[in-house]
């Protein structure tokens, strides 16, 4: 070891009884139970199903409950219970209400505090009284402590702990203390959150999804296509950011955009007033009851219209530059017969409909009009100077990757891309040839180059943000080629359809998952491949549990706009020192039919892989850092305590 840094460490640990305290602490805790993962996907901005979804631990909360109260309370009680700790605030409010006289509100007050404390015993016992410590409501950690730790065999100190729950609500404070035990016990149940892509875009709030994140007690994010996306935007990618809008503007979501992220979309509305017309191809799609008005809709219409052209011209200018991007037959502005309203694609002829290329020149088809120039820098000039965004986009950055190796398994949003025979595909980017891991690392060292140099609009760092979206060997697509134009302007569905990645149905194959944990240095008898990006279609049957239970799918529908085609709400994993459940969602209404009823939004729990012996944090990620610290302690005690 390093002197210098011995001697750092040293003023920390300036006595040899303090590196042993720590030594000895730091090796006990590599045997306690690993503490429960949790895995979601494909948020798409469905913040109040997130919500419930992180409040319940994916059934996490009631299993506790229910193994504790199993014997004293009704499934109804139960419930009842369930739903405080959910969602303290409100429950406390309703409840309140229902009662007659303070005498039964304290009654109350003295059970469920008393539920409360038994729970967070029960949900504590496999971490640290520290851990604990760390996860108590701050302004009431000493009572908590003292109610927590306190012996059933003896009975001198009785009165002295009913004094403090009597005081606690006298003075007032039952409420709070009540509400912070609710959120200390979903801390405790769920150790870790891993997101693995597509916070952003179809929902109305990832912003608040984004909020929760930077909140939690412990989390990381895999990339997803749609967060990266964003990410370019505020990187300094103006085709990134005309889809971003483009995409707001379809589901009509631009609130997002101008309200949430204070970005002003007036010059991009004049623009949009000045050349374009209602278009049945442009309207938005309407998820929510928050209907626009006849104006309303009308002005985004012509929005979306002019973004989407911006776009376009965009995206040729990128596929002519970077021709290794291997992307010429997506030139379809220069593929099209404007006199006669026809556009020739792959050998064939196709009508237009729907049509809106005022803006575009035939003779220059990807040549922006000086007033769409002017439009997207002003756009691009308000994105980066958005304070809200950069700190979201910054959060994306810091906690985010491409893929991630934690706990023996591969989580990562789309795919590995692969040949028909199940071989890396690769990519040649300026002369060098990547695949599989390597080219996603490249991918990933691109996408970190363009957010360091926001500046930098037009270099290849930027570009390759863009490829990820849309390119044939990105990891986040997974498809040969965006069929967008074709989707607004040819009616041939034929068109429309968009090939996937080999890796789609290779994935079902055992041996194929076992090469690409190879391939990430993984255990491929051990780990497994936990995948997002395309929703499983639970009601044709579709199994999300792949590959023998190599391939783990966990994207089954967040989005409202995906649950008619999938049949559930989302699948979520839970991976924890017993081994992993996969958890089928239903479709989450509201908060309040929670509230009301008590109902949760779970189906059946699947298992997918059961360990022969308790896990330990010895066997975790955690635990590598821990044998790391241990091994630098011990280094310090050689060096300073036992010369």
């Amino acid at each position: 070891m390093n002197s210098k840094y011995l001697d750092l460490l040293a003023q920390k640990y300036d006595s040899e009884e303090k590196v042993v305290t720590e030594i000895i602490n730091l090796k006990a805790i590599l045997n306690l139970p690993k503490g429960t993962e949790h895995f979601v996907s494909d948020l798409h901005g469905e913040y109040q199903a997130f919500q419930h979804v992180l409040r319940n631990g994916s059934g996490k909360v009631k299993e506790k409950i229910a193994d504790l109260f199993e014997e004293e309370l009704s499934a109804e009680e139960m419930n009842e219970f369930a739903t405080l700790v959910y969602y303290p605030e409100e429950k406390i409010k309703l409840i309140k209400n229902a009662f007659d006289n303070d005498q039964e509100l304290e009654h109350w007050y003295i059970q469920m505090i008393d539920r409360m404390l038994k729970l967070i015993s029960y949900a504590s016992s496999k971490y640290t009284r520290s851990k604990l410590r760390k996860a108590l409501p701050d302004p009431f950690v000493y009572v908590v402590e003292e109610l927590l730790y306190k012996t059933e065999d003896f009975t001198n100190k009785e009165p002295y702990y009913n004094k403090i729950v009597q005081q606690i609500i006298s003075l007032g404070q039952a409420d709070k203390l009540i509400i912070g035990l609710s959120y200390t016990t979903q801390r405790l149940v769920v150790d870790h959150l891993h997101v693995v892509g597509d916070i952003y875009d179809r929902g109305p709030e990832p912003d608040k999804i984004m909020e929760t994140l930077i909140n939690y007690h412990s989390v990381d994010i895999q990339w997803g296509n749609h967060d990266v996306l964003w990410i370019g935007a505020f990187a300094g990618s103006k085709v990134c950011l005309a889809n971003i809008i483009r995409i707001c503007a379809r589901y009509n979501n631009l609130e997002i955009i101008e309200d949430v992220y204070g970005i002003n979309l007036r010059p991009l509305l004049n623009l949009a007033e000045k050349y374009y017309e209602d278009n049945p191809s442009f309207r938005p799609k309407i998820e929510t009851e928050d209907k626009p008005s006849a104006l309303e809709r009308e002005q985004i219409t012509k929005i979306h219209q002019a973004i989407a052209i911006i776009q376009f011209k965009l995206e040729s200018s990128i596929i002519k530059r970077r021709p290794y991007f291997n992307m010429s037959e997506r030139l379809l502005l220069e593929k099209m017969d404007q006199d006669n309203h026809e556009i020739t694609i792959h050998g064939k002829t196709y009508p237009l409909e729907n049509t809106c290329f005022q803006a575009v020149d035939p003779d220059a088809p990807d040549q922006l009009l000086e007033e769409e120039e002017q439009v997207i820098e002003k756009l691009l000039f308000s994105v980066q100077h958005s304070e809200k965004l950069a700190r979201h986009m910054k959060f994306l950055m810091k906690k985010g990757s491409l893929y991630l190796k934690y706990n023996g398994n591969l989580l990562i949003h789309g795919c590995i891309p692969l040949d028909e025979e199940g071989n890396m595909e690769k990519m040649t980017i300026e002369n060098k040839t990547y695949a599989g891991r390597e080219l996603l690392d490249i991918f990933e060292h691109y996408l970190r180059q363009a957010f360091a140099h926001p500046e930098e609009t037009d270099d290849l760092a930027t570009d390759m943000v863009w490829y990820l979206w849309t390119g044939e060997y990105s990891s986040l697509f997974g498809k040969r080629e965006m069929t967008t134009f074709e989707r607004y302007f040819i009616s041939d569905k034929e068109t429309h359809k968009e090939r996937k990645n080999p890796y789609y149905h290779l994935r079902e194959n055992e041996e194929m998952c076992r090469r690409i944990l190879e391939e990430f240095d993984l255990n491929p008898d051990q780990g497994h491949i936990i995948n997002g990006h395309t929703p499983i279609k639970e009601i044709d049957g579709e199994n999300p549990i792949k590959a023998n239970g190599k391939m783990i799918v966990i994207d089954g529908g967040f989005s409202k706009a995906y649950q008619s085609t999938t049949g559930i709400a989302g699948y979520t994993l839970l991976f924890n020192s017993y081994g992993m459940q996969l958890v089928a969602h239903k479709q989450f209404n509201s908060k309040e039919e929670v509230l009301r009823n008590g109902a949760d939004v779970l189906s059946v729990k699947r298992l997918v892989d059961k360990e022969l012996e308790r896990k330990k944090v010895l066997e975790t990620n955690v635990g590598e850092e821990l044998l790391q610290e241990i091994y630098i302690l011990n280094s310090l005690m050689e060096y300073r305590y036992m010369k």
